[in-house]
């Protein structure tokens, strides 16, 4: 399937003829290039030779090579693009670029003189599928975000795709999470198996934040089962959205606790044992150790109306 490039100004196309004769297509503006690009697929003059082709001049690169280690580069499946036109599948018909280079063909990821729209594209050509049906209102999409930036697809194991360096990919951009995820309470992202992908579709969903469920609390219940369980009494806070007290990626308090005790309690309750605030006190038994939960320990939810810890929660 061709891809669809922005068609630009018809006059971007005449004022870059001039430089593609010159072979300084790469100095060209992202329209101009796009414009030039549309009319090769209009032509349409693919490689007789196909792969063999771009591999003349290709195959002394190990990056490219690799392409026949993956998915991708399985000439024996139709669904792969090395199963139909090849590199071109990707990459445009090659029309005069074996010639010196003086015609650009479609580049991806970092140093693409593509936009980000034209890039995926490409990509989406293929992958129209239900994982990326939420894909044109996502933030990554919005955010003008590649597929390249994330995804290396002449890799033999896409790093992004693989749960002992997914993290590291995600975080290279989202960096306040990279931080939140070394404080002294997080989720086990790096030992147990735990990605960003178990909670968050990068692809986007119909969900806050791209969840995968269709609310916080479900995003959380799906390990957190425990807290799923109902309760005589059940706390209003946990009922609502567990990101009221917790914070997902890190916290440098105990349990991902957005505030330690009692100034978390606090903020919702006043102090009712005394009337007077008791924040930072440590000579009193409603503030030393654990705090409030000195008492109230079944804090999500309990059987026993003021949440004591000596009803324990009937089991499952």
């Amino acid at each position: 399937m061709k891809p669809s490039l922005v068609a630009p100004l018809l006059l971007s196309i005449f004022m870059s003829a001039s430089a593609l004769a010159g072979g300084a297509w790469e100095s060209m503006s992202p329209e101009a290039i796009g414009g030039v690009l549309d009319k090769k697929f209009a032509e349409g003059r693919y490689s007789k030779k196909g792969a063999d082709t771009c591999l003349a001049c290709h195959k002394r690169s190990e990056k490219v090579l690799t392409i026949f280690s993956t998915p991708h580069g399985n000439a024996a499946n139709d669904k792969s693009p090395m199963g139909s036109l090849q590199c071109e599948a990707c990459h445009g018909p090659i029309g005069k670029h074996n010639r010196g280079g003086k015609e650009p063909m479609i580049a991806f990821g970092e140093g693409s003189p593509l936009t980000a729209e034209n890039q995926n594209s490409v990509c989406m050509s293929c992958h129209q599928d239900e994982p990326r049906m939420s894909w044109h209102s996502s933030l990554h999409n919005l955010e003008e975000v590649a597929c390249a930036d994330c995804h290396q697809i002449h890799s033999e194991q896409d790093p992004v795709l693989s749960k002992d360096t997914q993290v590291e990919v995600c975080t290279s951009c989202h960096t306040r999470e990279q931080s939140d995820l070394k404080k002294r309470s997080h989720h086990p992202l790096d030992w147990d198996g735990m990605t960003c992908t178990s909670c968050h579709s990068a692809h986007g969903s119909m969900n806050e934040a791209s969840l995968k469920q269709a609310t916080v609390n479900e995003n959380c219940y799906e390990c957190h089962t425990d807290k799923r369980s109902v309760y005589l009494v059940e706390h209003q806070p946990v009922i609502d959205n567990c990101s009221n007290c917790h914070d997902p990626h890190g916290s440098v308090n105990d349990n991902l606790l957005i505030r330690r005790a009692p100034q978390l309690c606090q903020s919702c309750h006043a102090s009712p044992h005394s009337g007077t605030a008791l924040l930072g006190s440590g000579n009193s038994t409603m503030t030393s150790g654990q705090s409030c939960l000195n008492c109230h320990s079944q804090i999500h939810g309990s059987h026993n109306p003021v949440y004591d810890k000596y009803t324990p929660p009937l089991s499952r």
